[in-house]
C-alpha cells in the first residue's frame, strides 16, 4: 500500500482461487489478486448468480445486499467470475467483498471486455498474474445508500512473471469507454497502491503491449 489513508480498517480475505483486501472504510474491496492460467479457464465452470454479504466481515465494517438495491449501480466483481475454475470458486467470487458499485455500461461493456481480453493473455501465455482494483480520488465521492463508497475509477494490472511484462487497464467508473493502458510505475502514482511490489524496476517502469479492449 503506497497511500496511507488506504491502510485504515483493511482486512485481507483468502478465498480458493484469489484474494482481496477489504477496505471497512470503503465496504468494497481496494484490490483482488489471482493467478490466472490456461488449465484453469479450460474448466468453463457455468456461471452461478448468488450474491451475499461476506460473513467474515464485521456488520459495520461490510456491504449488504440492500445497500445495491435501487443504487442505479451493477455489483462489479474484482475478481471475474468466468475465471473461476471451481463451483466452490464460482460461489466464492459472489461476495459482496468481491464487489464494488460500477456503472452497469462499464460493467457490462468496457470492463467486460478487458476481462476477456485478459483471459486471452493468460491462454496465450499460459498464465498470468493479475491484481484488479477500485479507486477512489477526489473530495467529492458517492455512497450508495449512505453506506458503500462508489469507486472514480478501476485498474487491471498484469505481470507475466515468464516473460517479466507488465501493465495495466486504466478506467474510468462511467459509462464513456474511458480507459488508458499505463505502467505499473505510472499506476502506482495514479492508484496510490503498487499491485506488484515485488517485480524489478525496468518492468515497472515499460508497459507491456496490452490488446486493446
Amino acid at each position: 500500500m503506497v497511500n496511507p489513508k488506504l491502510a485504515a480498517k483493511t482486512r485481507l480475505l483468502c478465498f480458493s482461487e484469489f484474494a482481496v483486501l477489504h477496505s471497512g472504510v470503503t465496504r468494497t474491496p481496494l484490490w483482488a489478486s489471482e493467478h490466472v492460467t490456461y488449465a484453469e479457464l479450460l474448466m468453463d465452470i457455468a456461471r452461478k448468480d448468488n450474491f451475499y454479504a461476506e460473513p467474515r466481515l464485521p456488520a459495520e465494517e461490510r456491504a449488504e445486499l440492500a445497500d445495491y438495491a435501487g443504487s442505479g449501480y451493477d455489483r462489479g466483481h474484482l475478481a471475474p467470475a468466468a475465471n473461476m475454475p471451481s463451483d466452490t470458486a464460482m460461489r466464492e467470487s459472489f461476495s459482496l467483498a468481491n464487489m464494488t458499485p460500477q456503472n452497469p455500461s462499464n460493467n457490462r461493456g468496457l470492463w467486460s471486455s478487458i476481462e476477456s481480453r485478459t483471459r486471452d493473455l493468460a491462454q496465450q501465455r499460459g498464465e498470468v498474474y493479475v491484481v484488479s482494483g477500485a479507486v477512489f480520488s477526489g473530495a467529492n465521492l458517492q455512497r450508495i445508500n449512505e453506506r458503500v463508497l462508489v469507486p472514480t475509477h478501476y485498474f487491471k494490472a498484469i505481470y507475466d512473471a515468464n516473460t517479466g511484462e507488465s501493465g495495466a487497464y486504466w478506467v474510468a467508473n462511467t459509462a464513456n469507454k474511458d480507459y488508458k493502458t499505463v505502467s505499473i510505475k505510472e499506476l502506482t502514482q495514479l492508484a496510490g497502491i503498487d499491485p506488484f511490489p515485488t517485480i524489478g524496476e525496468f518492468s515497472k517502469a515499460n508497459a507491456m503491449n496490452l490488446p486493446q479492449p
